[in-house]
């Protein structure tokens, strides 16, 4: 069995951000529905390595479930706001 199979859509997630990184998106919300468990095991467990290989990378993991709290949604924004890196807007030319 092929670990893309097991660990289901996950993967998607981090192919997702990995496609962002090289199209020149370094802040990037990490938005986790109702405690998704493929997002939370294999795209979540991967952005410490995309950090490791991507050190422009700004990555926040955002839980968006009823258990999460308002409170620590909000200051993971503001932490990745903080922390954003400056960059074009897409209709901006270089």
């Amino acid at each position: 069995m092929q670990l893309g199979n097991v660990t289901g859509e996950g993967w998607f997630l981090t192919a997702e951000m990995i496609e962002l990184i090289h199209s020149g998106v370094s802040n990037i919300a990490c938005v986790q529905p109702f405690a998704c468990l493929p997002n939370h095991v294999t795209g979540k467990g991967m952005i410490k390595e995309l950090r490791r290989r991507y050190p422009e990378a700004n990555i926040s993991a955002i839980d968006f479930d009823p258990g999460a709290s308002e409170v620590n949604q909000l200051n993971r924004l503001k932490l990745l706001l903080a922390n954003a890196k400056p960059g074009l807007h897409p209709d901006e030319t270089k």
